[in-house]
């Protein structure tokens, strides 16, 4: 067995960016540019209208009391040229002003009589609720670097320049390959000594989550033959494998032998860690593949402290995971494995949940962390500090 610590080098070292691709702007939430992008065009393309109200051509000189109106300009109109300084122009949010325009006054700080605009605002000034053009960004200064998360704000963004397709790492394809006999779908009838599925359900669900939607299942007996054949078709279209029970040292765990024979280079098997402890990790080329136990909250745990970074990893998504918190109880464990225990999270205090044992779901459902105690560690006191993982919600 290898220490915690040392499982997470190992998995950072043999884990190295997929390769980028070019997809639409539209599908790239939650995705990292793989390339530097730079404005093609000047944002906004003209002087525009912050606000609505009236255009007025100030120049040098002092704002007028009363202006004559010659026109209109509403958004994405093509202004007339009126260079006039007697004259206002109606204009609206958004708008183009017309040539020689470089001031809006706002159309609360008006009145209109007889056709002439009258200013009420005495501290109107050169410039003033007008967009510059270049305002945002100039044509050619970069926009966004190599490197940041695609988010609903960073994508308008590009859209706003024109930019259609870009560069970025992709999420990785994923195949699970769930084992056991004694797996039955929910909606079918259970017989004495069978169990329902529960890892397919919730490893798909965290996959989800971490923004990947390419995703086959597979489901493979406790038998060496078809769990070797069933890992080689996955092996072959995926960039990540992850199999679900049969890693231990029963009589019918087979996963270790069927990566051997798919020549799988193990990088570790079994980390003294709890819950988790028969823990696989091998690559074959560029693809991982994680054996997990088949306890359900030890594979939801596995996932949340390995296989989630491995993602990460895999779509060049550098994020603070781990923060540090005061616990509220005291813990006492023997040395020799970290304890990842379902706690409850809120305004820097964290709390251990009962129900911790490998085979429990139910606190998992209602935990918003994993608290991390290091190996070593026999007793930790309330208020001392300890590392958790926040899980995503």
């Amino acid at each position: 067995m290898i220490p915690y610590p040392e499982a997470i080098d190992i998995i950072c070292h043999q884990t190295q960016a997929l390769p980028p691709t070019i997809k639409p702007v539209s599908e790239t939430f939650g995705l990292v540019l793989a390339k530097d992008v730079y404005s093609p065009i000047d944002i906004p393309g003209f002087d525009q209208s912050a606000m609505d109200g009236y255009a007025l051509s100030l120049g040098n000189e002092l704002v007028r009391k009363q202006y004559l109106i010659a026109g209109e300009v509403a958004a994405g109109d093509i202004p007339n040229d009126v260079i006039d300084s007697n004259v206002a122009v109606r204009i609206f949010t958004g708008a183009a002003l017309p040539k020689g325009f470089d001031t809006v006054v706002m159309q609360e700080k008006t009145r209109v009589e007889n056709g002439n605009l009258v200013i009420i605002d005495d501290h109107l000034t050169l410039g003033q609720n007008v967009r510059l053009r270049g305002a945002e960004i100039k044509s050619g200064t970069l926009a966004l670097q190599k490197g940041s998360l695609l988010t609903p704000s960073s994508i308008g963004y590009l859209a706003g320049m024109g930019i259609h397709e870009i560069s970025i790492f992709p999420k990785p394809k994923v195949t699970l390959i769930i084992t056991g006999n004694e797996l039955k779908q929910p909606g079918q009838t259970l017989d004495y000594g069978q169990v329902y599925d529960v890892n397919s359900y919730t490893l798909t669900a965290a996959l989800h989550q971490k923004g990947i939607t390419d995703i086959e299942v597979l489901w493979a007996k406790d038998d060496l033959d078809t769990l070797s054949e069933t890992l080689s078709v996955a092996l072959e279209k995926s960039d990540l494998v992850l199999l679900t029970g049969g890693i231990s040292v029963g009589k019918y765990d087979y996963v270790l032998e069927a990566a051997q024979k798919n020549e799988v280079v193990e990088q570790f098997y079994k980390v003294k860690q709890k819950p988790g402890k028969p823990h696989y990790f091998g690559t074959k080329n560029s693809t991982l593949v994680f054996g997990l136990p088949g306890n359900p909250a030890s594979v939801l745990t596995c996932f949340y402290v390995y296989v989630s970074m491995a993602i990460d990893l895999l779509s060049s998504h550098q994020k603070q995971r781990w923060i540090k918190a005061r616990l509220t109880d005291n813990f006492e464990k023997n040395s020799g494995l970290t304890h990842f225990l379902k706690g409850d999270y809120a305004e820097g205090s964290v709390k251990f949940l009962g129900g911790q044992e490998s085979f429990r779901l139910s606190s998992f459902a209602a935990a918003n962390c994993l608290i991390s105690i290091d190996e070593s560690a026999t007793q930790v006191a309330s208020g001392s500090e300890v590392e958790i993982l926040l899980l995503p919600t």
